[in-house]
């Protein structure tokens, strides 16, 4: 049925420009969109009531036609909404009105020039005065794409799902003005928007699998970035005191509904500043951001309302860990945590404290449902951190948990060069060991460090789940639009879609 569908349209599109018609012109005046026109006629207007003398021009995707002999009702859909127009042949003229009767099918974009009116049921619809074809669509609409099974076609297929289902598009308007706003309240307090390269001969700033790469003209080896962070705080050290890079990172991870191997985060970092200043930031931009795009700091998400008004409540790691699991990260022997984990079914492989605490965190963090500050983590899962000024087995650190996921992280940044290079080399003898997330040594990261880094304070924030967070979307892939998903074939996928097209 696709497949006959799609012969007939592309005979179609040849009799069209065998008429010397053009199915594909090249620009269209579009004066308003949707959004505009329902905020400035929709309680302009009484039914019945006709604004003949506000002509405007407007396009969009014809998503559904209903004909009724002289006249015909269709929907258009643009990036903003749906809009209803009436085409009358009397308006329109003959010739128009059967152009768009023989060549006209749901899917065409369409460009209409009219005025507003309200039916008598009182639908806002513009009354259309002139229309034109502006793109002859080949394939026929997706009437049963809410019915299939595979979610992942409508991931490797988005721009069909985005036809489909309006929440999509407005699940990514919404992404773009978290990032919008992001960028606004940095702005405005004097920060400057940095890039820094993807490709590097090291990777470091976090503990995570690379993805690798290959650059012919060095024929040597690289890695795409797994964080920003030690080529922003080169900048700092170089004299830039407050920084920001909004960009993508790749880690060679697993995929799940908080995970996608490609992601965007925000990393910014503050001279004179410490992790205290840097909870007040975070805290304050995330509440500056939700009432923004809500209205409020408080939003629904998963059934639950969130509560982004600051202050967030803070928790040390360790009195949290203690009250949930009953052991001490600090005080306890490896011995001890593992007889606990083993309790729990959990073995760890590499026996050093990080990987135990690291195991422990993951039992308790989904206990975390308001944005809540996790403060002072200990060293040994902290190799870019700062030591504790009070207790020199912490650092000072947080990260912040929502709904039990992690959505920043940040420190006062550990600036004393010759401690970071015995951090780095105890991270290599994990990687020694056998930890293929650990860090290797950044000699010239160190370097730089010698050079002097003033007191600093940074932040990573993942724009991708606060997202989630502001559109109530219960899986990274549905706030990235085109999420990592497995290869089909073409010819296969193509296969599957046309059986669940004749259903």
């Amino acid at each position: 049925m696709g497949n006959e569908i799609r012969n007939q349209r592309i005979k179609m599109i040849e009799e069209l420009r065998n008429n010397g018609f053009n199915p594909y012109p090249y620009s269209f005046n579009k004066e308003m969109d949707v959004e505009k026109i329902k905020l400035k006629f929709e309680d302009k207007i009484n039914p019945g009531d006709l604004l003949e003398n506000e002509v405007f021009s407007f396009a969009g995707r014809i998503m559904t036609i209903r004909t009724h002999g002289k006249s015909a009702f269709i929907h258009l859909k643009d990036d903003t909404g749906r809009l209803q127009v009436y085409i009358r042949k009397d308006k329109i003229g003959e010739e128009k009105y059967d152009f768009f009767k023989k060549f006209i099918s749901a899917g065409d974009w369409l460009g209409v020039k009219g005025f507003p009116f309200k039916t008598k049921t009182g639908e806002l619809t513009i009354l259309a005065l002139e229309i034109e074809l502006l793109s002859k669509t080949i394939r026929p609409m997706p009437e049963k794409w809410h019915g299939l099974k595979d979610k992942e076609i409508r991931y490797r297929q988005r721009y069909v799902d985005m036809i489909s289902n309006d929440e999509v598009i407005k699940t990514f308007r919404t992404r773009s003005l978290v990032v919008r706003y992001m960028r606004e309240y940095l702005n405005e307090r004097g920060f400057f928007e940095v890039e820094t390269p993807i490709l590097q001969n090291i990777m470091g700033g976090a503990n995570a699998r690379p993805f690798i790469t290959h650059i012919n003209a060095f024929d040597t080896d690289m890695y795409l970035r797994i964080a920003t962070e030690l080529h922003l705080k080169r900048l700092v050290v170089g004299g830039m005191e407050k920084v920001y890079e909004i960009g993508r990172i790749f880690r060679n991870e697993g995929v799940d509904y908080k995970h996608n191997p490609e992601f965007t985060t925000i990393e910014l970092y503050q001279a004179y500043a410490d992790y205290n200043d840097i909870m007040e930031l975070t805290e304050n931009v995330l509440a500056y951001i939700a009432k923004k795009i809500h209205g409020t700091t408080k939003v629904m998400y998963d059934g639950k309302e969130i509560d982004f008004t600051p202050p967030f409540k803070r928790i040390k790691m360790r009195e949290f860990i203690k009250e949930h699991l009953g052991v001490d990260i600090l005080e306890d022997s490896i011995e001890t945590l593992d007889a606990f984990l083993k309790e729990k079914g959990i073995e760890v492989e590499i026996k050093e404290k990080g990987k135990y605490i690291d195991e422990l965190w993951d039992l308790v963090e989904d206990k975390i449902v308001q944005p809540t500050f996790i403060i002072d983590h200990p060293i040994e899962i902290s190799p870019l951190a700062k030591k504790h000024r009070e207790d020199p087995r912490l650092t000072e650190r947080f990260e912040l948990i929502v709904n039990g996921t992690e959505l920043a992280n940040a420190f006062s940044e550990l600036n004393d060069a010759i401690d970071q290079l015995e951090r780095f080399k105890k991270q290599e003898e994990l990687k020694d060991l056998g930890d293929d997330e650990a860090q290797v040594v950044d000699y010239d990261f160190v370097r730089a460090l010698e050079y002097g880094l003033p007191p600093t304070g940074g932040l990573g924030i993942g724009i991708d789940r606060f997202a989630m967070f502001m559109t109530n979307t219960t899986t990274i892939k549905d706030i990235i639009p085109f999420p990592l998903v497995k290869n089909v074939k073409f010819e296969d996928e193509e296969a599957y879609l046309d059986e669940e097209h004749n259903g």
